[in-house]
């Protein structure tokens, strides 16, 4: 979503200055396999199965230096995996070994801006067992933002929003003499890219891959955050299918494909037989609108629909002053389009600036009664923005990254549909978000997907709607401005009806701190601004690991605090393991109640009490009611109903890491 309010952030530095290095790791001689930066077994049953397997770089053997941890925002290791990684110099290694037969790789890195902006690129030479050597080539171009929202990547540029309050100074710098000087860069952020390759062989459990950095690179540093591995098959033939190529379609990324595709998608609709894309980088530099078609790819590491971004002469009537690859459905207001399958396919954009009128998603517009599955969705704005009305709608089994924004909002309406065994990472905005604006969604579930590193906002957020359900999801390391989980009446969102349903997920180093309020937020975060969150809510099996100050946080804003309120928030089954603050922080109006909530290693008191900040004799306007079975001392009996408790900003004691629960 977009942030009006996203201007107040920590003091500015260099990213690889404050990064907080640390001495290389012990020679490691097997494989570390994590699952967000964690022994699988601590989320097993929860987020996406995936096809890959995960090994951090600060597990692996090397050479270069260890950086982090750290939660501070616009750092390098703060939007790593598990908040470490590894540095490079030239020269140096990182060196992982495999735990299953793979032939392909994905790495996470990052590597300097151009002194003016606009990225480079760099070299990473890859080798399995001594042999087999390749060359990747790293980029920065799509990464390296700076400034207020919604950013630019022009590290010299003054104040985007000078009349903005600015926490650096706690001041307006328009309204303020002598005026503030702020370094330059001024919050650099979305520090990470990711590119995959195909190795061409297959290769054992067992075979070391070493990433190096050549004695030559142009980068004076490469930090390796992870490595992805998997064995991908070989490419689907569909029977049946029309082959583009047939109608013309390049798939040697030469010549412009798109009006190729159209044909294709023109005569499957007249023969009911779906469109094929072959193995091929096939140039899509505009919208392909589809409807009530089915266009199936060799497999998203075989088939890429990629495209520039490109500049149009007059802005289109949505606003969009740029185009580029995607496919859209009809716009709503048209009747949108239904029955729609995607399956089996890449889209690489090349989006390295965020404007928010701009459509330049991989998939948008209006799908009812359609199915996106099994994309990879790479360098769009957001990955998948769907504007209703519209119902029926189910993604699966897709992974974005590298997103300027989102990486999938259901906007407007959207209803009876399912977001499912995701995997995303490395979000400008938040990962998954459900955003009833002027006509509410309804019956939506999101369930067992992967949220990771969302660099601003949230990693699954609910603004408003009816009878929504989040289960089975894990999410870790939100950087800013957001936490795991939210729901939020805000953003002009519909009120919420119904059920709200938080079932069985896991966050992982979440709760983080507010930067334009300088409190800690939780890692479940409800927040009333616009109305009251007065729905059946209940959040149920929910485990929060490490969180940076709270598991869970109730609040409105100050300034409607006696307009607005959480009436009643149920809880049952929740383990907290690991809170730097308190399990609960509450500074609204309303109730809770708790059943089965376990808790062990939190900071501070374990419930935060403020209520409304009016602080009457009678205690706090927040109450809460013991229903049985909490145990960890956390829920005292002193608590109860509503003593008030309340530390404004309590300090953060840090956690133990999280371990298996006996």
């Amino acid at each position: 979503m977009a942030h009006p309010y996203g201007r107040a952030t920590a003091l500015a530095a260099a990213p690889a200055a404050r990064a907080g290095a640390a001495p290389a790791r012990p020679a490691v001689t097997g494989p570390v396999v994590t699952r967000a930066g964690l022994d699988p077994a601590l989320v097993s049953g929860r987020g996406a199965a995936v096809a890959f397997d995960e090994q951090e770089a600060e597990n692996a053997r090397t050479d270069g230096t260890v950086i982090g941890p750290d939660r501070t925002p616009y750092t390098l290791p703060s939007e790593a995996s598990g908040r470490k990684a590894v540095r490079l110099l030239p020269g140096q290694y990182v060196e992982f070994t495999l735990p299953r037969a793979a032939n392909a790789l994905t790495v996470r890195s990052s590597i300097p801006d151009a002194p003016g902006g606009g990225g480079v690129t760099a070299p990473l030479d890859v080798t399995v067992d001594g042999r087999h050597r390749r060359t990747m080539t790293l980029t920065s171009q799509y990464s390296w933002l700076y400034n207020q929202y919604p950013f630019t990547d022009d590290p010299g540029a003054d104040l985007l929003h000078p009349d903005w309050w600015l926490t650096e100074c706690s001041c307006v710098p328009a309204g303020t003499t002598p005026a503030p000087i702020l370094d330059k860069p001024f919050r650099p952020a979305h520090f990470y890219d990711e590119q995959r390759l195909l190795l061409g062989t297959t290769h054992r459990a067992g075979e070391k891959v070493r990433l190096t950095v050549p004695a030559g690179s142009p980068a004076a540093w490469t930090v390796i955050d992870l490595l992805d591995t998997e064995l991908v098959a070989a490419p689907h033939v569909e029977r049946g299918g029309i082959d583009v190529r047939a109608l013309g379609a390049d798939p040697t990324g030469r010549r412009d494909a798109a009006p190729a595709i159209e044909r294709a998608v023109a005569l499957a609709r007249r023969t009911d037989r779906p469109v094929y894309l072959p193995p091929g980088t096939f140039r899509v530099d505009r919208h392909i609108v589809v409807d009530d078609v089915t266009i199936v790819g060799a497999g998203n590491w075989h088939t890429v629909l990629k495209g520039r971004q490109v500049t149009l002469a007059e802005p289109a009537p949505d606003g969009s002053r740029h185009t580029g690859v995607g496919l859209y459905g009809r716009p709503a207001a048209e009747g949108g389009s239904r029955n729609v399958h995607l399956s089996g396919f890449a889209v690489e954009g090349d989006v390295r600036e965020r404007i928010d009128t701009d459509q330049v998603n991989a998939i948008g517009g209006a799908m009812s009664d359609s199915t996106i599955r099994g994309l990879y969705l790479h360098h769009t704005k957001v990955g998948l923005w769907f504007d209703g009305p519209l119902r029926n709608v189910r993604i699966t089994d897709n992974v974005i990254t590298d997103q300027i924004a989102d990486a999938l909002n259901l906007h407007t309406g959207v209803t009876d549909s399912l977001v499912r065994n995701n995997f995303i990472r490395n979000t400008g905005d938040d990962g998954i978000a459900l955003w009833s604006e002027k006509t509410a969604d309804a019956r939506n579930t999101v369930a067992r997907n992967t949220v990771q590193s969302p660099t601003l906002a949230n990693g699954i957020a609910v603004y408003g709607g009816a009878d929504t359900t989040v289960s089975g999801n894990l999410v870790a390391d939100p950087v800013r401005e957001g936490s795991g989980l939210h729901a939020g009446a805000r953003f002009g969102a519909e009120p919420f009806t119904g059920t709200l349903r938080f079932t069985g997920n896991t966050t992982v180093r979440a709760g983080t701190l507010d930067l334009n309020w300088k409190i800690g937020l939780g890692a479940l975060w409800f927040y009333a601004l616009d109305g009251s969150i007065d729905a059946d809510v209940r959040v149920t099996g929910d485990h929060y690991l490490d969180s940076t100050h709270n598991a869970v946080m109730l609040v409105s804003e100050y300034g409607v605090k006696d307009r607005y309120d959480i009436p009643a928030v149920h809880f049952k089954d929740i383990r907290v393991d690991g809170a730097g603050n308190s399990v609960l922080s509450a500074r609204t109006k309303g109730s809770a109640t708790f059943e089965n909530v376990d808790a062990r290693n939190v900071g501070a008191v374990g419930v935060n009490n403020c209520g409304s900040f009016h602080f009457p004799a009678t205690g706090s306007e927040f109450a809460l009611a013991d229903l049985g079975g909490n145990d960890g001392g956390w829920l005292a009996p002193w608590l109860l109903p509503n003593t008030l408790t309340c530390d404004d900003r309590p300090p953060v004691v840090v956690p133990p890491a999280p371990a298996p629960w006996s």
